[in-house]
């Protein structure tokens, strides 16, 4: 472990540090007019037990963009060292502007994460996500520089010579977006390169919904062991958690961020267990604190438990998709994760798809675009259309695609394309 004297705490002192940092967030927040106006009467010490932190309001994706740049930031005298900021194609970006204290806070939780996917620092770390706006690669780079590891900060595109880098520089862990190494296993069939002569041994991946069938694709393929790593702009980037080598879920380090599971409707607090949308609230951030953040991805507690690994922290599910990704089609409704794990269960069928939505006379038409394999059984579209059928009561029209057809963005996959009239 990083921090094993953290990472070990046992449930009550962990709890009175939870506490601790809740009304230390509060008298930091409450030192802003603008955060006074959305908290009125609110006064750190009404925070006597954890539970207490369920009676302030939520943080909205919305309240984030019209804040936008520095309305609910924090920092003060201290100033900022860093801006990053949300990819968000409507409206105002969403600005996050770090102080010293950030920056190091980010470099420590994704040091963790890193021991926790058993990186040390012998390791060579390949880091794929882009340097710039987007959180992604600095983080990986701070928690790599703590742990004194090489990186080879390559960023991404490029997808040819990160295979050469990754084969001549020996690197041993590759860190990406979640469909990134899908290029990468792309790349080295289009250019006969042998995936064997790669010393990867530990493969980080997050920012993207990922299915397990699609995970265990990728680790036959790379013969690696993967990683699921969570966080977002707004909560400082990557490094809220990760999942350890037992698999028993995601850890949260709680020390730095408390965690809430609510009913997407509602917002009541959902027992352990049930699935609902992450709440975030930051604990230790200074420039853009969180309070009760709604995330709008979809999780679960798995555990508050101490896991095999030894560490106390609780462990959430892998999120499994977002409440605004969600199609509602002909009165049903799905989400795309649900699509891949049933195509991904085919022999044959390529993890490249695209669900594409239609008006068509006063209707409604789906068909989903699967790349396959050569020789691929073409009545493999009937069965797979049998199924979702069982499954999801969706009667899509299957068409099967040779490799390459489908278009490849440069960043995260666009698994649905709505064409249908807004209403």
């Amino acid at each position: 472990m990083w921090q094993p004297e953290l990472e070990m705490l046992s449930r009550e002192p962990l709890e009175r540090l939870v506490l601790e940092r809740m009304r230390a967030t509060l008298a930091r927040v409450l030192a802003q007019p603008t955060w006074t106006r959305r908290l009125p009467g609110v006064r750190p010490e009404d925070i006597v037990r954890v539970e207490d932190w369920r009676k302030l309001p939520f943080l909205t994706k919305e309240e984030l963009r019209d804040a936008y740049p520095y309305g609910l930031a924090c920092a003060g005298e201290a100033g900022y060292q860093r801006i990053h900021m949300s990819s968000g194609t409507t409206g105002n970006p969403i600005l996050n502007p770090y102080t010293a204290a950030d920056v190091a806070q980010w470099g420590e939780v994704m040091a963790r994460c890193y021991v926790a996917a058993g990186v040390g620092p012998r390791d060579v770390i390949q880091i794929t996500p882009s340097f710039g706006l987007f959180t992604g690669g600095f983080g990986f780079h701070y928690g790599a520089e703590r742990l004194g590891a090489m990186v080879i900060p390559t960023g991404a595109g490029r997808t040819t010579l990160q295979l050469k880098l990754m084969r001549d520089l020996k690197a041993t862990v590759v860190t990406a977006i979640a469909t990134y190494p899908l290029r990468l296993l792309e790349a080295a069939r289009d250019e006969s390169f042998d995936l064997a002569s790669l010393s990867l041994r530990v493969g980080i991946f997050g920012s993207e919904m990922w299915s397990d069938e699609l995970r265990v694709r990728i680790e036959r393929e790379l013969r690696i062991r993967t990683h699921d790593i969570i966080g977002m702009t707004e909560t400082g980037g990557p490094g809220l958690g990760i999942d350890c080598a037992a698999r028993g879920g995601i850890h949260v380090w709680e020390d730095h961020y408390h965690v809430e599971i609510v009913d997407p409707g509602t917002g009541a607090v959902v027992a352990d267990g049930a699935e609902g949308e992450l709440v975030v609230s930051t604990l230790t951030r200074e420039g853009l604190p969180l309070v009760r953040y709604r995330t709008h991805d979809l999780t679960r507690i798995v555990s508050r438990a101490r896991c095999d690994c030894g560490r106390t922290a609780l462990r959430l599910d892998r999120l499994r998709g977002r409440t605004d990704d969600m199609v509602i089609y002909k009165g049903v409704n799905f989400y795309p994760r649900q699509i891949e794990t049933a195509l991904l269960r085919h022999a044959g069928v390529s993890h490249e798809y695209q669900i594409v939505l239609d008006a068509e006379g006063g209707g409604e038409r789906m068909t989903i675009d699967v790349e396959t394999e050569p020789g691929c059984d073409p009545s493999i579209a009937a069965r797979i259309r049998r199924e979702l059928g069982d499954m999801l009561a969706l009667s899509p029209e299957v068409r099967l695609r040779a490799h390459g057809e489908i278009e490849r963005p440069q960043g995260k996959a666009v698994r649905v394309v709505d064409r249908r009239p807004r209403r």
